[in-house]
């Protein structure tokens, strides 16, 4: 069903118009929902610290994660307090919201949540609720919290949006959910305060959108923590395991490398055993970071993941973080406005 949607949002397929009547309704409700928030029908909760959201307007990855630890340690490396809420999506979790550490099990917490806390020096609460979420932040003495995929989660009041965007991927055949990938019309970027695109290296950002590029040059021991070059693991093939948003990103990215890669795509979040790991020749195996979160217990030593980070020029950067700065610190508006 996964990959059939896939083809259906990023083809021409025509079984996209069996589908449309329900993305027509679909919205419809967007849109209500939207103008609940904005008349006030619906409360928007604002936590006593100014809120940056990070999301997107499509279904699937598009690179938010990086972009959000990008930004905690830039806040950070300025003296500020941050804190990430995250939905903990794919968690079983019985109570909700959690505070999120580096040795969380990912199958309590969710597997971006952990690997937030592993990468982040900074407090990270997950839960459905992210006001509950950003409430049980507040007790650490954050003074500003990132909003992981936080863009349709009207009721969390928020100072700032960035929306991602996937270059390679764009926005599918257009279509709202189900029958295209949108979570809302594209006209909503015109509401937020800063586009940032997922471009190649060496690629530019269309229009006035900043350009980030995720790279990645080292690959990580599960076991032993020993860290290689890409580059070291030319000359025999190696599996690609990734279980995001767009696999063939990470796949391209270790074909770069001059990597001959044996692709295994899984969906968004798939819960990882070893039988999706583990494969007849004893190749070398080479999975994301956010899939690896959920293989120690039996990875062994063939078994290597790839950290990956966000980078924007120095410019794009800078005009980023005075524009949010300036949000955050403005004292004359409470909350980014909701428009319809």
């Amino acid at each position: 069903m996964h990959d059939w949607l896939l083809r259906v949002w990023y083809g021409a397929r025509p079984e996209r118009w069996l589908l449309w009547p329900l993305s027509l309704l679909y919205r419809l409700i967007v849109a209500a929902r939207r103008r609940a928030y904005a008349s006030g029908v619906l409360r928007m909760h604002y936590p006593a610290s100014p809120v940056v959201v990070v999301g997107n307007i499509t279904a699937g990855g598009t690179g938010k994660t990086p972009l959000v630890i990008w930004l905690a340690s830039r806040l950070a490396a300025e003296g500020r307090r941050p804190g990430i809420v995250t939905r903990g999506y794919g968690a079983h979790a019985r109570a909700w919201p959690r505070l999120v550490s580096a040795d969380c099990d990912p199958i309590e917490v969710g597997d971006e949540s952990v690997l937030l806390a592993r990468r982040c020096a900074c407090p990270v609460a997950a839960g459905p609720d992210r006001v509950a979420a950003a409430r049980l932040l507040e007790t650490g003495k954050v003074d500003v919290i990132l909003a992981d995929d936080g863009l349709q989660h009207y009721r969390l009041g928020r100072q700032f949006e960035i929306a991602v965007i996937d270059a390679s991927r764009g926005f599918g055949n257009g279509f709202c959910l189900p029958a295209g990938p949108l979570r809302e019309p594209a006209t909503r970027l015109a509401d937020v305060d800063a586009v940032v695109e997922n471009v190649a290296r060496g690629e530019t950002a269309s229009g006035d959108r900043i350009a980030m590029h995720v790279v990645a040059h080292v690959a990580v021991a599960l076991v032993s923590g020993e860290r290689r070059p890409l580059e070291s693991f030319r000359g025999a093939p190696v599996h690609g395991v990734a279980g995001i948003g767009n696999p063939q990103r990470f796949f391209h990215q270790l074909a770069g490398f001059g990597l001959q890669v044996i692709e295994h795509p899984l969906p968004d979040h798939a819960e990882l055993s070893d039988a999706d790991i583990w494969f007849p020749d004893g190749g070398a195996v080479l999975m994301t970071e956010k899939d690896a979160v959920k293989c120690a217990g039996f990875a062994s030593a063939h078994h290597w993941y790839v950290p990956v980070e966000a980078r924007l020029s120095d410019a794009d950067a800078t005009g980023l973080m005075s524009r949010l700065h300036r949000s955050i610190s403005d004292k004359s508006h409470e909350y980014h406005q909701v428009i319809i």
